[in-house]
């Protein structure tokens, strides 16, 4: 039997949730808590579902799992825990598991920034009834920085909100749809009034908007970033947010957790929400399915996908 690790309550909820177990797979349930003793299995475990919202501590012991082929996570985003994944492991994300829940979270985001619904929240405990003009969706020239499949979902959802335009970057052009290459950012900025930042972290894009990218954006532009901090300058952001000149709503932040004295939280027309983008309901049947179908492929030998090169 080979054993897989799997992030749920117990092997009867395990079965119940993925449909069935494949034959010649042994489940055993963790999920990493504190008072959670680490399995008697460790030696033999060659399939790790990595608990959700869980760190890279979690593999900190890596190397006593000497049986261990497959290490899945629950994000898309692995760059915490490349550096803990051993030699010969193969490591798979969870892309297209949050697209639904990200894609809600940014157009929740946007709206809430346009239409003040921060500072409604703010008044009603005080029972202030005091109207804001807002910005709409509508007649807004869009620009999606990052077009994969969250970015598709953000550009599905915005189908009913009669944007103006919508633009799409990745690191690479491609065509049906149209998709402009990052190094046409500098002719795109400044026709853009809201952007989605949803490309993945790495090396090459990290910073990748800075104090001069954000100075393309025309006054009163709304950045939306619900992929990683790090791709915005936090320093830069914090400049054009102060002088009131652009808007920004964030689902993460450099750093992060955002220290209580951070002047970011504070900064006029800033949104902030603590990295909530995929937590929400339309994570568990979706990270269900794909554990499944994962498992299932491991168990007949077939090629695994969302698997990272």
């Amino acid at each position: 039997m080979t054993v897989a690790w799997l992030p749920y309550a117990d092997v009867e909820e395990a079965s119940r949730r993925l449909g069935g177990i494949p034959d010649g797979i042994e489940v055993v349930c963790y999920n990493a808590t504190e008072d959670e003793p680490w399995p008697d299995s460790a030696a033999d475990v060659a399939f790790y579902v990595l608990p959700y919202m869980k760190g890279p501590e979690v593999l900190e012991r890596a190397d006593e799992l000497t049986s261990l082929k497959v290490v899945q996570t629950l994000t898309a985003g692995v760059e915490a825990f490349v550096p803990k994944i051993p030699d010969g492991v193969t490591l798979c994300n969870a892309a297209g598991v949050h697209d639904a829940s990200t894609a809600e979270i940014a157009l929740a985001l946007a709206l809430a920034s346009g239409r003040h619904l921060d500072l409604f929240a703010r008044q009603q405990p005080e029972r202030r009834w005091e109207p804001v003009f807002g910005t709409a969706l509508a007649d807004q020239r869009v620009l999606v920085i990052g077009y994969g499949h969250i970015g598709a979902a953000i550009e599905a959802r915005l189908a009913g909100f009669e944007v103006a335009s919508i633009t799409r970057v990745a690191r690479r052009a491609r065509d049906e749809p149209e998709v402009h290459p990052i190094e046409d950012l500098p002719e795109l900025l400044p026709e853009a009034d809201v952007v989605f930042v949803i490309a993945p972290h790495t090396p090459q894009t990290e910073g990748m908007i800075g104090a001069a990218e954000l100075a393309l954006l025309p006054d009163g532009a709304l950045l939306v970033n619900v992929a990683r901090g790090p791709l915005v300058d936090t320093d830069a952001l914090l400049a054009e947010t102060s002088s009131g000149r652009i808007r920004a709503a964030l689902d993460v932040t450099d750093p992060e957790p955002l220290p209580p004295e951070h002047p970011l939280w504070q900064s006029p027309g800033v949104l902030i929400s603590p990295h909530v983008g995929g937590a929400s309901t339309a994570f568990f049947p979706r990270a269900d399915r794909l554990i499944a179908a994962q498992l299932g492929r491991f168990a007949r030998g077939d090629d695994l996908e969302n698997v990272i090169g």
